[in-house]
């Protein structure tokens, strides 16, 4: 599966606009997310549509997001796994 071309995230722009907003993540590249200084949230296209990478503590998880519905699972994923991942960061410097 190849990573995303400008044409494939071009159908993805107003998702693109959505991950801009969300605090913690910084577009290196466009449709290339880093939190800090890992690699975060990237974009797939392949015959059976676009997918997106998000980077979870154990590994890389695919979401489809060919549709409105997917593409705000994502956006909801990845602003939950970057607030846990935050508590967590939170929780071991008090401990």
């Amino acid at each position: 599966m190849k990573h995303a071309t400008d044409a494939a995230l071009d159908q993805l722009d107003a998702l693109l606009i959505l991950l801009r907003q969300i605090e913690g993540l910084r577009e290196k590249k466009r449709g290339t997310f880093y939190r800090r200084s890992s690699a975060f949230l990237h974009f797939h296209e392949d015959p059976k549509g676009l997918f997106a990478d998000l980077r979870y503590p154990d590994d890389w998880h695919r979401f489809p997001v060919n549709t409105e519905a997917e593409q705000n699972a994502l956006v909801t994923a990845a602003r939950d796994l970057l607030q846990s991942l935050q508590a967590t960061q939170s929780t071991r410097r008090t401990a």
